[in-house]
């Protein structure tokens, strides 16, 4: 999302509204999508000051306002990337091209599983597509195991993790030892860790059958948590997104990474951004001030 109408108030912006671009900013520059002769575009929307902190917000993050004295604001950071993907891989990995381990990788790679049953590196998506795709959530040069594992936001969390009709959890177990077995003895010959990577994936997904119901089923957390969030236990959101992300944090998971696309602005800043910052808001205030209630906070990071 633009910082400039959510986070970062540009008052010489609302100044300068319509009137040609200053000569310095462009120079002897040429860049894509800005023109020489282009008029500068204010601010969309007003701004206001919260908090103790007295931080300023757009009037499109009203529930961010509260808890925003939980927050660092952050206003150093660039990036040389203007393009969808190669930003997008550049903002989880630190590099532009795909290759590199992301985040979620690194910390699966250093802090290691806390939770047999669920995976160290779980990634959810809401809103649009995905530009960069899975290069967001790859481990790159190291074992397959750090990748993230992508859920899904309702149902089951993965296809066909549930076993088919007619087939117990006894016959599912000695199907996989068998293909563990089989697998194992390639590993013997080939010597490639993918192998290895693949035998522990087929060991996760046995053990998320019986872990993934309780976690994704949202009815023990109550009306007024659901409220909080604005999550509806059957529906697809962004603030269900951000429920089961506390969710998953109480039950080993090192790092959860709700992506969502749709900020590709362009001509429509004020439709776009009121859209998109009415789909946020809301479950991310709420995943803050649910964490701190719950001390969770404490040793928690929250990136937005």
């Amino acid at each position: 999302p633009s910082q400039l109408e959510l986070f970062d108030n540009k008052p010489k912006l609302k100044e300068l509204e319509g009137k040609p671009l200053p000569p310095s900013v462009i120079g002897d520059q040429r860049y894509a999508f800005i023109q020489s002769n282009a008029a500068v575009l204010g601010p969309r929307f007003p701004f206001a000051r919260h908090g103790q902190s007295g931080a300023e917000l757009s009037d499109k993050l009203p529930h961010l306002a509260k808890v925003v004295d939980e927050v660092a604001i952050i206003k150093s950071m660039y990036s040389d990337q203007f393009n969808h993907a190669p930003g997008q891989i550049f903002f989880n990995t630190g590099f532009a091209q795909p290759g590199r381990p992301s985040l979620g990788s690194w910390l699966s790679y250093g802090l290691g599983a806390a939770s047999e049953n669920l995976p160290a590196f779980v990634v959810m998506s809401t809103g649009g597509g995905i530009s960069g795709g899975s290069a967001l959530w790859s481990a790159g040069f190291m074992p397959g195991k750090h990748a993230g594992v992508r859920f899904r936001n309702s149902g089951d969390p993965i296809l066909n993790v549930s076993s088919p009709a007619g087939v117990d959890a006894k016959l599912q177990r000695d199907s996989l030892d068998l293909i563990s077995k089989l697998n194992r003895r390639r590993l013997e010959v080939e010597k490639d860790p993918e192998i290895a990577t693949r035998i522990e994936s087929y060991e996760m997904a046995f053990r998320l059958q019986s872990s993934a119901p309780e976690l994704m089923d949202l009815k023990s957390e109550g009306p007024a948590m659901l409220k909080l969030y604005g999550a509806d236990p059957a529906k697809p959101s962004y603030g269900r997104a951000c429920l089961l992300a506390r969710r998953m944090v109480e039950r080993g998971v090192r790092y959860v990474n709700i992506i969502h696309s749709g900020w590709d602005a362009h001509s429509n800043v004020a439709g776009n951004v009121t859209k998109n910052a009415k789909a946020t808001d809301q479950g991310s205030a709420a995943l803050i001030a649910d964490l701190k209630q719950r001390g969770m906070l404490e040793d928690t990071l929250v990136i937005w």
